[in-house]
Order: structure tokens, then sequence, then C-alpha cells
């Protein structure tokens, strides 16, 4: 399996109708991934899912009207009901009450250099539905986006050196506010840290998670986001760090969560690893992501059979972006181990 770079432009619409045709092979079968998993963790099936995300469209035209466009030419493209696209686009409200995923994320200022970086665990029937998105809007936004076809947005950066990383949380709170990856797309079309912020914190999200965002200037922040005021978690020597638990008190205070036990070890594990000295470059990051520490429940998680099939995860891409630089870097699989790998750059974007 080899990665390649889905180019969209133009008009929402465009953009949308580009990637559902160029995606349909595999969005529907992430939209059976997602109802194996509705049915395995929440115990709803695919009619009862639409449903449910439906109660999101409020909140979505309030504050991010534009994005109904795309998701509307993605579900023509991938030849869909619209409302199908707009279930998987809120898959994690629907599903993550009550199924974890796992994810290791950093951000790291050095020298000038701000970085983010981590791995992207979930189960492995995904693993070949990940998709490259290289976005532009007729606005002059740029971005990138790796994540699964026929999401808006996942994990990414834009041409302004705005970066945002993503780690789920388990919870049964959700709320009003944005779907968590159409969020994430907001923030990706944000010209500035601060605009970028303001999508936590003003728009709100409906239901937990942390994402971590940062900026070319050197800004990082990582957001525990909910329906409330997030909790905000600021750069102790240059890093933050984080797995799958809330341990901000705006978050704590008012959200329950309830993480796998190894969420607290691989942040310790993470917090340790980058207190020592490491070259500053893709390859030293995507090593400190490759550690096998506390296996297989580690950093750079692999299958566990032990575990009930519905509960395996591994790690299914990781991510090191350089944002002063606008570089993204990319390996497919477990780092340790790649499929395949590429590096994506905006700095000719840049304006």
């Amino acid at each position: 399996m080899s990665m390649g770079i889905t180019e969209l432009q133009g008009s929402r619409a465009a953009i949308g109708h580009g990637h559902g045709r160029r995606h349909a092979k595999q969005i529907v079968p992430s939209l059976e991934v997602y109802d194996r998993l509705f049915r395995d963790f929440a115990d709803l099936d695919w009619r009862q899912a639409r449903q449910q995300a439906r109660r999101f469209l409020p909140a979505i035209e309030r504050h991010f009207p534009a994005i109904l466009e795309e998701l509307d030419g993605l579900a023509q493209g991938a030849g869909i009901d619209f409302d199908d696209i707009l279930t998987l686009n809120c898959r994690s409200e629907i599903s993550l009450t009550r199924a974890s995923g796992g994810c290791s994320a950093f951000s790291l200022n050095r020298h000038g250099q701000q970085w983010l970086a981590q791995n992207w665990d979930w189960r492995p029937d995904q693993l070949h539905n990940v998709v490259i998105l290289r976005i532009k809007l007729n606005d002059g936004t740029v971005l990138i986006s790796v994540g699964e076809a026929g999401m808006v947005a996942k994990i990414g950066l834009n041409a302004h050196g705005i970066g945002v990383c993503l780690n789920a949380i388990r919870s049964r709170t959700c709320g009003e506010g944005l779907p968590i990856h159409i969020a994430l797309r907001k923030m990706l079309e944000s010209p500035d840290f601060d605009a970028a912020k303001r999508v936590a914190t003003l728009d709100r999200v409906a239901s937990p998670a942390h994402i971590l965002l940062a900026s070319a200037e050197g800004q990082a922040v990582g957001l525990e986001v909910h329906p409330g005021v997030p909790g905000e978690l600021y750069p102790q020597d240059g890093t933050v760090t984080h797995t799958n638990h809330l341990y901000a008190q705006a978050a704590t205070a008012c959200v329950e969560d309830f993480p796998r036990p190894d969420s607290a070890t691989r942040l310790s594990r993470l917090d340790q690893l980058l207190t020592a000295q490491i070259a500053e470059t893709p390859q030293a990051l995507f090593e400190l992501l490759s550690d096998h520490d506390n296996a297989p429940t580690s950093i750079c998680r692999h299958t566990n059979l032990a575990q009930p099939e519905a509960e395996r995860m591994e790690t299914l891409f990781s991510v090191v972006m350089n944002l002063r630089r606008r570089e993204l870097h990319l390996r497919l699989g477990n780092p340790c181990e790649p499929i395949d790998a590429l590096t994506l750059s905006l700095a000719d974007e840049t304006t």
C-alpha cells in the first residue's frame, strides 16, 4: 500500500465533489467500519446514527455554514446520501462517548523551530481508508490534512503555519458545538493562532477531545475541548504532551472521562523521552514515536491479540510537522516499520 496526495481546489462544492469522486471506494468501506463501530460500542444501527448526526446541523449552520456545501459535494461525488457523509464526520460524537481511541501527541519548541507530532492509533480496518488531502480554497487558503476518507479534516497544517493534532477522549459528555472533525477543519482554515483557538473557546466543540494547536511563531496550547470552556495546557520547557485522558482543571471539573490505563503510562513516557537531549530532526522525532516501552500498549502501538477484536487498535500513521518550514512528514503504518513515507511542503504557498 502506498500513499498518494489528493489535490483539491476551487469552490467548496468542487472540493467536496472531487474528494468524494476520488475516494468513493474508500468512503463506502469507511461507512461500513463505522456501522460496525456504532453497533459494537453505541448499540446503534446506521439509521439511528444518522438521526443522531442531524442534531449537530444547527451548530454547523451557526458557526461554519460554508462547510455544508463541501459535505453536500462530498456526498454527490461519492454517490451517497448527505446524511451518510454527515454521520461519518460526526463519528466521534456518536461513538467515542463510549469507545476510546489511542494516540500520543506532543509539541516541541527548540531553537526557533516549532514542531508538532503524533501517532494516530485506531482500528486496523481503517488503515486502507487513510487519505492525504491538499486543499486550496478560492479565497487562497491552502491546507494539508491527513485523515479518513470522507471526513473534511483531521491532523495537519496550513500555509499560515497553523498546525493541529488530535487525541480522542472517552466520555459520556456530548452537547452543543461543532463536531470535532469539522472544528479541526475550521482551525486549519484559520489565518492565525488566535483565530484557530477561538474555534474551541467561542464556537465550542460538541464532545470531549484534545486538540493540540501550534503556530510557526512558536505559540502552542493543548485544548481539552468539550461543550463548555476548554481546558488549556501551555508549554512546559517548550513542550506540551498529551495522550487520551483529561488533566486540565477546567476540563476535569466538569467532564468525566474513562481512559484506558495505558494513557497515563504513555504520557509519562512521552514526558521522559522529551526531557532527554534529542536531535531536532524529523527522523529523531519519528524514532521517539517508535518507542515500544510497555508494549503492546506503547507509544508505537501494535495490535494486541489478547484484546477483544472490537477493541484492538494499532498505530495507523505518524506525523511530524515543522510549522516554521510549513513541512509535514508522514509515515503510514507503525513509525518503526512504515509501509510508506513522504514529505509535503506548503513553503511555496507562504505569502
